[in-house]
């Protein structure tokens, strides 16, 4: 069954979590290093964004500790969610190489700004 592509956001939270369990502002800066900056979450964008990833079975709480007062909650990718990351990449993947290939039939200039870009 095929998926909807997801929301860059949504790739990225999932992508962070591939090495193992983050709090949420190590997910954020995770976030941010991977995109080269191109995605920036509010904290409140990402605690709403690891609920409904939680609801749908790609991420699950493992660990929640008080820090300064403060809750820390890590959470980790589940094996759904990490099956989700790889179909989503794959289709990324497939998608580029299109215009790739296509590209170099045309011109292979192209083809090296594209894959300089």
């Amino acid at each position: 069954m095929k998926t909807a592509p997801m929301r860059e956001p949504t790739y990225f939270v999932l992508a962070s979590l591939f090495d193992g369990p983050l709090h949420g502002y190590a997910i954020i800066k995770r976030v941010e290093e991977m995109s080269h900056d191109r995605v920036q979450l509010a904290t409140g964008t990402l605690y709403t964004a690891l609920d409904r990833l939680a609801g749908e079975g790609y991420v699950e709480l493992v660990s929640e500790e008080t820090v300064n007062g403060r809750p820390r909650r890590s959470y980790g990718l589940t094996n759904g969610g990490a099956s989700a990351l790889q179909a989503e990449a794959t289709r990324m993947a497939e998608a580029a190489s299109l215009v790739i290939d296509h590209a170099a039939a045309r011109s292979p200039r192209i083809v090296s700004k594209l894959r300089h870009a």
